[in-house]
């Protein structure tokens, strides 16, 4: 870079310090005008990629004191410019351009047409430089570009019936088919052409590394945009295919990874750009990984939301329309996001509850057991006999297990205990039903058919009951011992 800076600026003193020839005066200066040309007009456009080091880049440990420029195309094929590191009487060393190289330099300069674009182009848009390019240079980027760029779109007619299956297959429904092709094709083709074209021309050094950046950019913008398109596509096609029952759980995450993804694809284009022109991307890394550090730190809770409605989602533990009781709230699913899950509670009432609560909390899914639980107690009065006893037992038994809506395997009726004021006959058994007010019709016709039993057996359903013994006694005959006379009072509680 120091030789080609000071071989543009016509330094003829500085250019033969750095060709290892044994030339002197003029010719050292001729030779090292004809390597000036010959790189400006022909090495590849990729100086960026060179290493800075005082040891090379030492890509051949078998020739470390050698290192190769680039490759450049002659008629009589490539010819590889290479440095040496040459040792001077002083001791200190030198990288020069190596004495191979510049044995082929006079051939290769003969075959250059330094003014191959000069000829067809204006004065007064050829002389007028902005940052070292010509103006007319600029004049094609900024006009003519765009409209090759635009005329790119005319191939979308021979490629219609293409497209047209392609958006059937991956496009949204209600979007109609497009007209045109689409936008990071002819990004990429608009690059290549680009790159080929003015590789291909006699352009100074500067120019050609101007176009390889521009045809770079427009390349690294177009597989962003593509691999953007291509998050869109599978987000629709994982969408189509997640199914009516699960539709509005996956919407938000599929949105979320959508998202993440694009961004992730946008940085990693960012970065590719600043590498090639040159720039490390390794602070802006660190910086990046320090500041997703402080950004999780200071959203932790919604962070923690965002898991927690992840892992709902993928583990299926509630889904919408679920009725269920969390804590003290019994209610219906109603909308399940990233952040909070809300229910509809029995006062038709919402209730938004944080995610990461749900992940953490017992939940109690009420809408998804497959059978109802009739458990009840049936107490009848103390004057009931053991006969009339097993009639209703047997009675209860044979109820329950002839109905068609009754697990049999589960049917349980057992004199359970003495109770405070009845005999306790507990009533156990499953029932089939379709939901919770099959379950609700079912238990009151049983109850009423229990019911019917005990009053067919001549028996009677107890109820609270208190004895109270009350002492009488005159107040002449206070003095004797009390003789307790015993009235029964049965008053409800």
């Amino acid at each position: 870079m120091g030789f080609i800076e000071a071989a543009r600026r016509g330094n003829n003193e500085a250019t033969p310090l750095y060709l290892d020839t044994a030339l002197k005066g003029q010719a050292a200066v001729e030779l090292a005008h004809k390597l000036f040309v010959v790189l400006d007009n022909r090495l590849p456009a990729r100086l960026n990629e060179l290493s800075d080091r005082p040891e090379g880049s030492l890509a051949n440990p078998l020739k470390p004191d050698q290192d190769l420029v680039g490759t450049i195309a002659t008629v009589n094929g490539p010819l590889e410019i290479t440095v040496e590191r040459v040792t001077r009487f002083n001791g200190g060393r030198l990288w020069l351009f190596s004495r191979k190289t510049l044995q082929s330099i006079p051939d290769v300069y003969g075959e250059i047409d330094v003014l191959s674009i000069d000829r067809y182009v204006p004065a007064f848009l050829g002389k007028p430089r902005i940052a070292g390019v010509r103006l007319f240079e600029w004049l094609v980027l900024l006009l003519l570009v765009p409209l090759i760029y635009k005329g790119l779109g005319l191939l979308s007619r021979p490629l219609r019936p293409v497209m047209t299956a392609w958006h059937r297959r991956y496009g949204e429904v209600d979007q109609p088919v497009p007209v045109r092709l689409p936008g990071f094709i002819r990004l990429l083709v608009l690059a290549l052409a680009i790159r080929w074209t003015f590789n291909n021309l006699e352009l100074p050094l500067l120019e050609r590394q101007f176009w390889a950046g521009v045809s770079a950019v427009i390349a690294i913008a177009s597989v962003v945009w593509m691999f953007v398109l291509l998050n869109a596509i599978g987000e629709t096609y994982l969408r189509r295919h997640a199914g009516r029952s699960s539709f509005g759980e996956v919407t938000p995450l599929l949105r979320l990874s959508r998202r993440v993804a694009d961004v992730f694809v946008i940085s990693v284009g960012g970065l590719g750009v600043l590498r090639y022109f040159g720039f490390d991307p390794t602070a802006a890394l660190a910086g990046l990984g320090i500041g997703g550090i402080a950004v999780a730190l200071a959203a932790q809770k919604t962070l923690e939301n965002v898991v927690g409605g992840v892992s709902l989602i993928f583990d299926k533990a509630v889904q919408v329309g679920d009725t269920l009781k969390l804590n003290d709230t019994v209610g219906t699913v109603d909308f399940i996001g990233l952040r909070s899950t809300r229910i509809r509670t029995l006062d038709r009432t919402i209730v938004t509850v944080p995610n990461g609560q749900m992940a953490t909390a017992n939940i109690e899914t009420l809408s998804v057991r497959d059978k109802f639980w009739f458990h009840h107690f049936v107490g009848l009065t103390y004057q009931t006999s053991s006969a009339q006893m097993r009639a209703v037992i047997d009675g209860i038994d044979s109820l329950l297990t002839s109905h068609s809506n009754i697990d049999r395997q589960s049917v349980r009726a057992r004199f359970l205990r003495l109770g405070a004021f009845s005999l306790d006959i507990e009533i156990f058994a499953y029932v089939f039903a379709r939901d919770w007010d099959s379950f609700l019709a079912i238990q009151q016709e049983l109850l009423l058919r229990v019911m019917e039993i005990v009053e067919q057996s001549g028996t009677a359903i107890a109820f609270p009951s208190q004895t109270l013994h009350v002492a009488d006694a005159n107040s002449a005959d206070l003095l004797k011992p009390l003789a307790p006379s015993t009235q029964h009072l049965a008053p409800s509680t």
